[in-house]
């Protein structure tokens, strides 16, 4: 489809002054709200969690037309879903051509494209935007000023073109003026200084601004989103009142709720479909990937374990990064060890787990007990209480009697993350009943050494987080410590009439 180049192809042309004239951004995105919402289907698609709770409260601000703030703990897809605002947008928006605020061309504001539009009239060049192009994001920091957001009188242009520095000429426009038209994001708006807050102000409630004190008045059309930390407002800074009292909707994000929407997150996010652009020294593909369930599961349960955590700051929250680093993490241990072992088949176990503490420890703030036991030692227990979680959804350890027993007999068994496939899995056949339990993770006799080898070691750690059998640091899986029968004490009586009473502690 071609489109209108000059003003006049744009009167005769779908985009009418009747359809564009006088339709501000905000009616845009209600408008274009209005429809999806007729046609069904997800609103924002790859939005995992929020169906019930955060999109209908995002439909109701947009189809309000208010500006609006999430709030949120970190990893809480804020960005993501004011980035996603762009597909309310129209695919198409004809601007005057060369304009730095995109300029409608029927009611233009800025003086450059009134004077454009009376001298060249019908032939005035017109240009398009597509969505990408109408959203302006700025991270907030403290030493964002004035200028950078309204604008500020550039001496430069006055001196080349020969204007008066109060002429409207001079200005050079800041980012909010650039989103004519669109929408402006600011995420983390806590960390902006409260006077550059003020700034604010009329945009969100007279719907202009005013560059450097000059009478230069912008009457913009533009959709104003923000995000920030709750906990920011008393941490690095706080959302003024005034400001907070123009916003018009309050919106709340949360983590995931279950552990299938967390995998379902994860999935989604993370890079683990390596094969398509890896190739082996011989031109081959790379080798193929495997995940199995319990691996997410138990991965997932780590970051559900850390938010309940009490050794954890509940305040800081356990950003859903965590399980999409770890999973990439555990992938790569796992395919590391494919490589070095020639296998072609790369099956993750609960020990490549333990491996990816690097992309667990730096994603927890510790509170004081936490830092006493150091952040290692805290993501080992998380990992051995998802491992435990995960282990009774599957078995149940009074099924698991044979297997003990052949611990609490003399058998040890070492299961290094280095081993081969094949290796490991020559001793685990030795260990009475373990292979026959593994039905119940939907792996057999006839699966890969791989799959087997990691079910069997799933079925291990699951009974030493339980508690059944012992595991030291060089994962060598031996007879538990047993718990030490209390002996019953006996009290002789000191005075004589009393008899001989038995229990008491």
């Amino acid at each position: 489809m071609s489109f209108p180049r000059t003003l006049g192809e744009l009167r005769r042309s779908p985009f009418t002054e009747q359809r564009l004239g006088t339709r501000r951004v905000k009616d845009e995105l209600r408008e274009n709200l209005m429809t999806r919402l007729r046609e069904g289907g997800p609103i924002f698609p790859g939005i995992v969690g929020y169906d019930d709770t955060v999109v209908p409260q995002i439909v109701n601000a947009i189809l309000s037309r208010h500006n609006f703030i999430l709030l949120g703990l970190r990893g809480q897809a804020k960005s993501r879903i004011l980035r996603a605002l762009t597909t309310l947008l129209d695919p198409q928006m004809p601007y005057i051509a060369g304009c730095e605020i995109h300029d409608n061309p029927y009611a233009p504001i800025c003086r450059r494209c009134r004077e454009l539009i009376s001298k060249d009239a019908e032939s005035t060049p017109i240009a398009w935007l597509t969505p990408d192009y109408r959203y302006v994001e700025k991270l907030a920091t403290p030493d964002v000023t004035i200028a950078d957001l309204i604008g500020d009188i550039d001496p430069i242009k006055a001196a080349r073109g020969g204007h008066e520095l109060s002429s409207e000429f001079t200005v050079h426009y800041g980012l909010l003026p650039r989103a004519n038209r669109g929408i402006f994001a600011i995420n983390e708006l806590p960390d902006l200084a409260g006077k550059i807050q003020v700034g604010l102000f009329n945009i969100m409630q007279e719907g202009d601004v005013q560059i450097k004190g000059y009478p230069i008045r912008l009457p913009l059309d533009v959709a104003i989103v923000f995000s920030a930390n709750p906990e920011d407002y008393t941490a690095r800074g706080k959302i003024i009142t005034p400001l907070k009292d123009r916003i018009g909707s309050e919106i709340r994000t949360h983590y995931p709720a279950t552990v299938e929407e967390g995998i379902e997150i994860t999935a989604q996010e993370a890079w683990i479909n390596r094969t398509a652009n890896s190739h082996n020294e011989n031109g081959g593909g790379a080798p193929r990937l495997h995940v199995p369930k319990y691996i997410n599961e138990i991965i997932e349960r780590i970051a559900f374990a850390a938010r309940d955590d009490k050794k954890i700051d509940k305040r800081s929250g356990v950003s859903q990064r965590l399980p999409i680093s770890a999973i990439e993490n555990v992938v790569s241990n796992a395919e590391r060890r494919a490589l070095t072992h020639r296998e072609k088949l790369v099956v993750p176990r609960v020990s490549d787990i333990y491996a990816a503490l690097p992309a667990i420890t730096g994603k927890l703030e510790l509170e004081y007990e936490g830092e006493m036991k150091g952040a290692d030692h805290v993501s080992r227990e998380l990992i051995r209480t998802a491992v435990a979680k995960s282990f009774d959804t599957y078995l149940h350890t009074n099924n698991m009697n044979q297997v003990v027993q052949w611990f609490d007999l003399g058998g040890e068994i070492q299961l290094s993350d280095n081993a081969g496939a094949q290796e490991v899995l020559d001793g685990l056949t030795q260990i009475q009943g373990l292979m026959e339990k593994l039905g119940k993770l939907n792996v057999g006799p006839k699966d890969s050494a791989e799959m087997q080898v990691s079910a069997a070691e799933f079925v291990l750690e699951g009974l030493h987080a339980h508690k059944k059998i012992g595991r030291n640091e060089e994962r060598v899986f031996s007879a538990g410590e047993k718990p030490v029968k209390q002996q019953e004490h006996v009290y002789e009586p000191e005075e004589p009439g009393f008899g001989r009473k038995r229990g008491f502690n």
